[in-house]
């Protein structure tokens, strides 16, 4: 008689923009001890961003740094929720072809997609045999929450999803946080760096009004956390999934092959970085002057070897240093570049700001200085 064969583990890793998704999926990708992790990234219009941020964990690069095809793998064209039929499945497939050189797959989703039809597709026929859902872990921005806010700026995002025409899930702001709560088989209170005790204990008792009572709520700063409690929870979501409360109901619709996917506006910004400060206040800057949701890219700061990792939603920047620049990669003495997506953005408009706002912070420094 023929043994079946081991369904592979699957963690979807969910959560608002700026919740912290990409820094929690570069973490277990550095602490995988030797796992061979397929990844799926999808974001809107990131041209790449995300998956530039991986691959410094070592994911979808050879020990020299070199591309390697198929560890991962960049959806930019729509909302997971709402393209599985031509975004996810193709990629799922390839996965089954591979499946002898994996030993788990990561899925990070927009910060506006519904994990519930995501789930649910792992029960089609085609796929159902070969994977299984690990878990879906929910990263909760706890600033922002604890703030009375489900994102860090939830007016932003609220244009961002009205402006798809890919979403054509048309809920407010707090029933996507629910959904993505009452998902969840872990829920990750994240950014506790940035809350006292009693912020941290408030906001852990809003997210316990959301989820069932079986499902726990961790604590961590930037996403650090033991590999145990992120995989290996064998939760087998898919068989669940249908009992846990959504406002949406069913995703299986055939029509939604039928939906175009076209990109928000993002554009491209390049700039001399005389320093962390001055190019992220720079940045604020022109954020707060445009309609600008999401700011990702990398900086080349004077003398220094790393390459400088920013991040933006709304006001809030973070920035970290990843790995060494490689040899040919830039023009570290001239170039710094940023991907900045949101609603009617005009390239040289924005550079052009880009510039003056580098001017203005730099003779600010100079004059208290």
């Amino acid at each position: 008689m023929q043994t079946q064969m081991r369904k592979i583990p699957v963690t979807i890793v969910t959560g608002f923009l700026g919740s912290g998704k990409t820094t929690l999926m570069r973490h277990i990708l550095q602490h995988a001890g030797g796992l061979r992790i397929a990844v799926i990234v999808n974001e809107f219009g990131e041209l790449g961003i995300d998956g530039e941020i991986l691959k410094g964990c070592g994911i979808g690069c050879d020990e020299d740094g070199n591309e390697t095809e198929g560890q991962l793998y960049e959806l930019a064209n729509g909302c997971l929720c709402c393209t599985v039929q031509e975004e996810f499945f193709p990629v799922m497939e390839q996965l089954v072809e591979r499946r002898g050189q994996i030993d788990h797959v990561l899925i990070e989703t927009s910060g506006l997609a519904l994990p519930k039809p995501l789930v649910q597709a792992f029960n089609w026929p085609s796929i159902k045999n070969s994977f299984t859902v690990d878990a879906v872990v929910t990263v909760v921005d706890g600033p922002a929450v604890a703030s009375g806010q489900f994102a860090d700026d939830p007016a932003a995002v609220d244009r961002l999803r009205k402006a798809d025409p890919n979403l054509d899930h048309e809920s407010p702001l707090h029933e996507l946080f629910e959904d993505q709560l009452s998902a969840a088989d872990l829920v990750i209170l994240n950014k506790t760096d940035l809350l006292d005790e009693a912020q941290q204990a408030a906001v852990e008792s809003t997210l316990r009004e959301e989820i069932p009572p079986q499902v726990k709520v961790v604590r961590a700063h930037m996403g650090q956390l033991d590999l145990h409690a992120l995989l290996g929870l064998e939760s087998a979501s898919e068989e669940t999934i249908h009992l846990r409360h959504d406002h949406h109901g069913s995703a299986d619709d055939p029509d939604h092959a039928d939906h175009h996917h076209d990109e928000f506006d993002s554009v491209v910004v390049t700039a001399r970085a005389p320093s962390r400060d001055t190019i992220i206040a720079a940045l604020r800057q022109v954020v707060e002057a445009h309609t600008i949701y999401r700011v990702k890219g990398f900086a080349a700061l004077p003398g220094a070897a790393m390459r400088l990792v920013i991040q933006g939603v709304g006001r809030r920047f973070d920035s970290y240093f990843d790995r060494r620049w490689q040899t040919g990669e830039i023009d570290r003495s001239t170039l710094s570049r940023f991907v900045l997506i949101g609603a009617d953005l005009d390239q040289r408009a924005l550079q052009r700001a880009l510039d003056e706002a580098l001017s203005d912070v730099a003779n600010a420094q100079t004059q208290q200085a």
